[in-house]
Formats: C-alpha cells, structure tokens, sequence
C-alpha cells in the first residue's frame, strides 16, 4: 500500500470528528495523531489567556443539534447526519419558532444548491443551522409552519489545545512544518493538511536519517491557535527557523499552488518555487496579497518567519471549498500522495542545500578521477560532464545549490550524486562560516 492510501485511510478515520476552536473534537483528532507518533506533545492554554491582540476563548462543545418538524415530528435537520448543520460555536437552544422566526438563523449557498456551507460565530454569541439551498427554499414554502429548535451544546471556561513535534538534528536550526485542526467534516480544506504532515513526521522521524536541520510540527487552530503558539514562542522561532510551511489543502488531484510569504524573498520560497517549476510546473503562483491560512501570523510585521505555502486547489479557490462538497470523493490517495511528494522533495532540497567551494584553482583534472573518460575516442555523457563543470565553475562559496541549480538551469535534486561525488574526490568541500551566517540571519 502506498504512503497515499495510508493517508487517505487517516482522512477517512478523522473526517466524522466535529472539531471546531477548541474542544473535545480538537482533543480527540490530537489524540488520533499522537497515535501515529507518540513523541507528540499536546499543550493547553487556558480559556482567558491573552495572546498579543486577541484572547482565548471559551471552550465550545456540542452533543445534539437539530429542528424538528411539529407537524411530521421527523427531524429535517440533523447535527448527527452531517455536523456542518451547526453554526460552529453556536450557543445552546430550546425553543418553538415559525420558519419566519427561524429564518434569521438559516444558512444557505444560492448558487450551490446542493452544498451545506461551512459557518461559524466564535466571537459572537450566536446560534445557527446550515442547510442547502434546496432545502431552504422548501422551507419557505410554509412561513408559518412551526418547529420546534434544540442545540444542547455548552460554552465555557476550558482550553486552547495544540500538538507539537520536534524532531532533533545536527544543528538548532529549524524547519517550521505547521497545519491546523480546528474545522469539522471537510476532506480538503481541513483533513489533507494534518494527515499529510502525520506522514511527512513519521518519514522525518524514521527514514530521513543524518538530519541537519531540527524540524518542528505544529498542529493548531487556525489564526488564534497560531497566534497563541508565537505569543509563546516568537523569540525562539524568529532566532531558529531557516524555513517553514503551512501544509493544508494537499489531497485532491488537481494543479498545485503557491502562496508566497509576504516579501516572497525567503529561502521557503525560493525551494518551494524551484521544486515546482522542476517538478510541477503548471502550478498556479499567487501573492501574499491572496494569503488566508497561518501565514498571515507567520509573516506578519515583528514576527517576520520566513513561511510560505503549497496546496493543490488552494483555498477560497475551488468551488467545494468550504461545504459539505468538500468531502470524501474530493480527495484522492494519488492527490494525497502528491501532496506529501512535494513536500518531501523541498525536505531533502533543504536538507542538501548548503554552501560549497572548489578546493583547487582552475579546473580540476576530472579524468584521473574517473568522472571523465581518458579516452578522446570515447564519448563521454555531455549533459553530465557539463553539469559537473558547471557546479564546479559556480561553486564558489557565494552560491548555495539552490543558486547553482538556477544558474545552470538544472533541478537542483539532479545536482545531489554529483555533490556527493565531487566532495567524495575532495574537488568540493561545505564553506561552514557562510552556512553560520546564512542561520544567524
């Protein structure tokens, strides 16, 4: 079976879950993912606690959810069936209203007739149902129809819960891999992220071995999670992250995206870009101007972390995003399998990009080290004999092997077995103080 149906199998078992800001749903979902990998730590911050602007709020749980049909007695929406159905943070009710009374607190998409929508009062105190357009427009056939409200759910003092992963290397500089956990039954949107970094920490963790990097992972909420998590950790974060990432949105099978950080000039970007256009070259780029996940926080003024993002059908961008269309049938273990492919290909990208130096002056005698053929009458291969010069003629301590590679016009993971060789031949060799002052800034 392929690390995509794996992952996809993981998608499958969190999707029922009804998670939400804070709550048991977000606990369970932590605790699911910890099983895949025990080193997870899950942390609290109380109810109250004050993270820059904002505070945590209360902690939302909900066990039923529905509007009754007086005159049937059947239940024409039910939490139970699809937990989209609730506005999320939706304060409990127990009431007889007409449609009119009810209709204020109805939520459909028009132009998506057969879609319940994703929507959410947290800061507000609200209540709500989510239905499709069809059903709604049903429903106001009869304006005076009765039904009777129930939504047994509590708002409370509690916790903000979070899952964080750090995985040693050679050095204390990090990999920031974040994602978020706080939405209820989408595939794409909400469940492609954390189960594709599941996998990506459990090949970090066990395949990927002499890590120069220390990788850390992060499984928030959305916004005030992130916020929370760099009101606590902003210094340590801005002293140690060389690169990061917002993985979400990476299961379905359509064309990736890129969202940039908010200069677009950090080395997450320039990886992340140059995997792409190697790899994936159809990719839709777009701007932090068109930002909407955790870069926002990651990127914001002060806070400054080098952090971009790949999806495939990135947010806000693809018709099922956000409802009930955004399911099961969605998402793909091949789509999935892409998603944890690109991202495993900018790790080992990283991993390998450092700063290298020739040793000798001039071209260095190739032949007598057989990486050229002594012979005149034998052909060498040209592409490789030249992107060896090449490397050599640009390996001058200035150039990273994301540089060279742009250089010489050449993917930069095509480079590794001729580093490896050149510095097995002591031809080149790490320019360590360069590599220093590259983590220092």
């Amino acid at each position: 079976m392929t690390i995509g149906h794996d992952i996809y199998q993981f998608v499958k078992e969190l999707y029922p879950i009804c998670r939400s800001l804070t709550g048991e749903g977000v606990r369970e979902t932590l605790k699911r993912i910890q099983h895949h990998i025990p080193t997870l730590k899950i942390h609290n911050i109380p109810s109250g606690t004050r993270v820059f602007d904002w505070t945590v709020p209360d902690e939302w749980n909900i066990k039923e959810a529905y509007i009754l049909d007086k005159t049937s007695g059947g239940k024409i929406v039910d939490f139970k069936e699809n937990n989209l159905h609730i506005v999320s943070y939706s304060i409990p009710i127990e009431q007889e209203m007409t449609f009119e009374e009810l209709d204020a607190h109805l939520y459909s998409l028009p132009d998506k007739p057969n879609a319940i929508p994703y929507i959410t009062s947290y800061y507000k105190k609200w209540w709500g149902f989510c239905i499709t357009a069809e059903q709604h427009n049903e429903l106001k056939k009869d304006p005076k129809k009765k039904y009777s409200v129930r939504i047994n759910s509590t708002l409370r003092p509690g916790h903000l819960n979070y899952g964080e992963l750090i995985i040693s290397g050679e050095t204390k500089n990090e990999i920031l891999l974040s994602t978020y956990i706080c939405h209820p039954s989408m595939a794409n949107n909400e469940l492609s992220g954390p189960c594709v970094t599941t996998a990506l920490a459990q090949w970090i963790q066990n395949e990927l071995k002499n890590r120069h990097f220390t990788y850390r992972i992060l499984f928030l909420v959305e916004t005030i999670g992130s916020i929370a998590y760099l009101s606590q950790h902003r210094n340590e974060l801005k002293k140690q992250v060389s690169a990061g990432f917002v993985i979400t949105c990476v299961g379905d099978n359509n064309a990736y995206s890129y969202v940039a950080s908010r200069y677009g000039n950090t080395l997450a970007d320039k990886v992340a870009k140059h995997i792409l256009n190697h790899h994936y070259p159809h990719y839709k780029s777009y701007s932090f101007l068109e930002r909407g996940s955790d870069e926002r926080q990651y990127c914001s003024p002060g806070i400054d972390l080098p952090v971009c993002s790949i999806c495939r059908s990135k947010y806000k961008e693809y018709p099922e995003y956000h409802t009930s269309l955004d399911n099961l049938s969605f998402v793909s273990p091949e789509g999935l399998q892409g998603g944890f492919d690109v991202y495993q290909k900018i790790i080992i990208l990283l991993e390998h990009n450092k700063y290298y130096e020739c040793t000798t002056y001039c071209e260095p005698q190739l032949s007598r080290r057989e990486l050229y053929p002594t012979l005149s009458a034998i052909k060498p291969n040209r592409k490789q004999v030249w992107d060896i010069m090449n490397v050599i003629a640009y390996a001058d301590g200035q150039n990273d092997l994301i540089d060279i590679a742009e250089k010489i016009q050449v993917d930069a993971i095509t480079l590794l077995p001729i580093v490896d060789q050149l510095i097995y031949h002591g031809i080149l060799r790490e320019r360590k103080s360069l590599k220093i002052k590259q983590a220092a800034e």
